[in-house]
């Protein structure tokens, strides 16, 4: 089934830049269906959930224009990271899905989160889309998708109307690569058309998220901040923004953005910022740093005379994330990836916060 599209253009942040980024740092809870079941086939009556399912047809605002569902979608395709993580969440296993291109241990293609819920719906043959070098069209087509989910991707205007020749596209709402874990779910559950599942799934999270975070009071309140510094290259490092899934993360764990970061802030909309070593003091306000690396990435920071002065360097309130690991890849994320490793990503920023007494 296809649906009407009403294009609009607008130029974006190319994905090339947000593909480097993912370069840079190397790249729930079940939710049952809510419809019912009865013995009593004459029974018409429908719950909240059902009503709100079956109004079709379904506009989504998004980037690129609006995307209309005109019926259900049966055959659900994703694209780019995340989004299938949100499909399989809500109990529904996709047609095709990209491969996974960091952290991931094997040669599957996916994470080992996906892996364990692919496992837990009884789909031990999922069809993966190899698309590292830039989208499979053929192979989304061959898919026959009723929808295309892409709410968390970095898409062009391009992609775009090549992938709406296919099927109708969810797109995100306002820029590449900074939809946030509640706005992955929120725009692919609508897309899928199981809206008040998404709302469920988003309430379950968050209340995952506060339950853990509550067993770790003592990073309540620290000042934090995740950031990509190059050990090989400390001439410059780069600072994720609010905007970004792992800026945002931070705080839904009690921790706050540091203002002497805010300031250098230009674009609200941008997903990272980039320093020179020489505007190092920019972090000197950061009580707990949260970076990808190795086990010499501290030693280095340390050993460099001018990051060696920040004070979480110097005492090192650090909390290193293993390159290409699936913790790392969690760094972006979602409501399976959250669930699985809240508590390893917890532990390690409580030993960090620890050090920053």
């Amino acid at each position: 089934m296809k649906a009407k599209q009403n294009n609009s253009l607008l130029t974006l942040t190319t994905l090339l830049i947000a593909m480097l980024m993912f370069a840079l740092v190397g790249c729930s809870g079940q939710q049952s269906s809510s419809e019912p079941t009865t013995s009593e086939p004459t029974n018409t009556e429908t719950t909240e959930s059902e009503k709100a399912t079956n109004e079709y047809p379904i506009v989504i605002k998004h980037a690129f224009g609006e995307t209309v569902i005109e019926e259900k979608p049966e055959r659900i395709a994703t694209i780019s990271w995340a989004n299938h993580d949100v499909v399989l969440a809500l109990d529904v296993v996709p047609v095709g899905f990209s491969a996974a291109n960091y952290g991931i241990q094997d040669d599957s293609g996916m994470l080992p989160w996906t892996a364990e819920k692919l496992k837990e719906l009884g789909e031990d043959n999922p069809n993966i889309f190899q698309d590292t070098d830039g989208l499979d069209f053929e192979a989304i087509s061959d898919t026959n998708p009723d929808v295309i989910l892409a709410a968390y991707s970095g898409i062009t205007q391009e992609d775009y109307d090549t992938l709406s020749q296919i099927a109708p596209v969810v797109a995100f709402e306002t820029g590449p690569w900074v939809t946030s874990w509640r706005d992955q779910i929120k725009f692919n559950s609508m897309g899928m058309g199981m809206e008040e599942e998404g709302k469920q799934l988003i309430a379950d999270t968050e209340k995952l998220i506060q339950d853990k975070a509550n067993e770790h009071s003592e990073i309540k309140g620290k000042k934090a901040a995740f950031a990509m510094i190059n050990a090989t290259d400390l001439s410059k490092f780069y600072v994720y923004t609010p905007a970004d899934p792992r800026g945002e993360f931070l705080g839904e764990l009690g921790m706050e953005y540091p203002e002497s970061l805010m300031s250098h802030i230009a674009d609200p909309n941008s997903f990272y910022i980039e320093l020179s070593a020489e505007n190092a003091d920019a972090l000197n306000d950061v009580e707990v740093l949260i970076s990808y690396g190795d086990e010499n990435t501290l030693e280095a920071l340390q050993a460099d005379p001018i990051l060696g002065q920040v004070p979480a360097i110097q005492r090192g309130s650090v909390a290193i994330i293993g390159d290409n690991t699936p913790l790392a890849a969690a760094g972006n994320p979602n409501p399976l990836s959250i669930e699985y490793t809240i508590d390893e990503y917890l532990n390690l920023i409580s030993e960090a916060a620890s050090k920053s007494k």
